[in-house]
């Protein structure tokens, strides 16, 4: 069957270098030469040399300009790349082109997409400061909730674009998220802010063609020389943005860029991670590399005395982006960043998503104590959050809140057995077993009543037995051991789209 392409284009020389520049739609304002890079504005059939684009950055994307795939039944052309930047990570923007002219955005954030089409509020929006993280709102009378409220920069454009924010000069964007999966962004680079709203989608369900070959993607590792002991040290990811030494096990900061200089952190204690960084496994029917791994310690609010630990995972697959393996004492689970905003209740003992209610399991402040491997965003040893767990059976859903963004994640919980088969680790299987999660496991020494009771008498009965024994020896103490933390647990980086 024969292949829509667009009904129009406009071709010209580029100001700068006279190649030719070629924009599809008649929305396009700029465009970006793709040989000398120049910035051109175009006023009706006259271009205009306004500046030069910085080079985007590689990040090994499957997606590339001029692929073609069908969204709600109409098809459509990839004509146009912005890549952004905020504190939290690095995002890209793709400008679709309609067959019939109309215009959306394919947002791209490590390995998660979004639709968007642009909407237009009935009422004027609020100005930036009005979006508090972690409130409620309505916009034309729908409910959502404010998951980031951060100041952004352009740091690189590609092909046609209908906007094109000041490169360089900050400024805010706004994620609010609902119940039902959406995602609404307002984009203050322009005045009045541009609405746009989306929903979640997988790249195989847009019948993409014209793609990026794996074959093509040649991601050769990047190599510098540690800034805290001069050992070598291997970026393979190239969206990382930090990466630790696996020499002295300093964490190094590499959201700034290339160059010297880097920010670094020495780590005092090494964490043996159970399943090895570069280790890869099939799970949820794809294979998964192991490509970072942190230690993390909770404690209840205003009480840091009473400590928990757990483990995370980062996973990767170049066509389904990141997820992670939690390892607590009460089981493993699998999490993934969601798209929409769970709705909390009155008292915030429960929350629902996508039509399930989870009950309130755990709340609890968060500390990462050791970082091993290559991260997406700039992860910090000692780096702080606020976390709600809740569950509805093998089902979890976990809130991480930090000053600036507040993620929601989803999973479900997996069998010792199952990781163990998936990273073909049979032979610690013992060291993988975990207890099942229940109504009455502990997380991080939290226990139920009966629980406590029943250890309570043991330990009296443990008690008079020592003391019978060891009259005539002399005391000798000891210490209950804490139990895992967050079966649900989830470390944000950016949840831009």
């Amino acid at each position: 069957m024969a292949t829509e392409s667009p009904q129009r284009s406009y071709r010209a020389a580029c100001p700068g270098c006279g190649a030719p520049v070629e924009l599809r739609s008649a929305q396009s304002a700029y465009a970006v030469c793709s040989y000398c890079r120049s910035t051109v504005l175009r006023r009706g059939e006259t271009l205009s040399r306004v500046g030069r684009m910085a080079e985007v950055f590689e990040d090994h994307s499957p997606l590339q300009l001029l692929a073609r795939g069908r969204w709600q039944g109409k098809a459509f052309t990839l004509v146009g790349r912005l890549q952004y930047r905020c504190a939290s990570g690095a995002w890209t923007e793709w400008i679709a082109l309609f067959d019939d002219g109309a215009e959306g955005v394919l947002g791209e954030d490590n390995g998660a997409y979004v639709f968007s089409l642009p909407a237009t509020a009935t009422r004027e929006l609020p100005q930036a400061p009005h979006f508090r993280v972690g409130a409620r709102t309505a916009i034309d009378g729908q409910p959502f909730e404010v998951a980031s409220n951060e100041q952004t920069t352009l740091i690189s454009a590609q092909g046609e674009l209908p906007r094109l924010p000041a490169a360089g000069q900050p400024f805010a964007m706004v994620t609010l998220r609902s119940a039902a999966g959406e995602v609404l962004g307002i984009d203050y680079s322009l005045a009045p802010p541009q609405l746009s709203r989306g929903v979640s989608v997988r790249l195989e369900d847009l019948g993409l063609s014209g793609l990026r070959e794996t074959s093509t993607k040649e991601e050769a590792a990047r190599q510098f020389n540690c800034p805290q002991c001069g050992a070598p040290v291997e970026v393979a990811l190239a969206a990382s943005k930090s990466v630790t030494c696996g020499a002295c096990h300093s964490l190094i900061d590499l959201s700034r860029g290339a160059g010297g200089g880097w920010p670094h952190a020495q780590q005092d204690e090494a964490e043996e991670p159970l399943i090895p960084l570069g280790a890869l496994g099939q799970l949820q029917g794809a294979q998964w590399q192991v490509v970072g791994f942190q230690h993390r310690v909770g404690h209840e609010p205003g009480d840091e005395d009473e400590t928990f630990g757990w483990d995370e995972y980062l996973l990767y697959n170049r066509q389904r982006g990141f997820i992670f393996l939690v390892d607590t004492q009460e089981g493993w689970s699998i999490v993934k960043p969601t798209t929409g905003a769970a709705t909390l209740s009155a008292g915030e003992q429960s929350a629902s998503y996508l039509g399930t209610k989870y009950q309130l399991k755990y709340s609890y402040e968060a500390r990462t104590t050791y970082v091993a491997g290559e991260f997406y965003w700039p992860v910090q040893s000692g780096q702080k959050t606020f976390n709600r767990d809740f569950a509805q059976g093998a089902n979890l859903l976990s809130m991480e809140r930090t000053a600036g963004e507040l993620t929601w994640s989803s999973g479900t919980t997996i069998g010792s057995d199952a990781v163990a088969k998936a990273f073909r680790l049979e032979q610690k299987k013992d060291l993988l077993k975990r207890s099942d999660v229940g109504p009455t496991s502990a997380a991080g020494g939290r226990v139920g009543c009966g629980t406590i009771i029943l250890m309570f008498i043991l330990i009296l009965i443990l008690l008079v037995v020592v003391r019978s024994c060891m009259d005539d020896r002399g005391g000798s103490g000891f210490a209950p051991r804490s139990g895992g933390g967050s079966f649900g647990g989830y470390s944000g980086g950016g949840g831009h789209k």
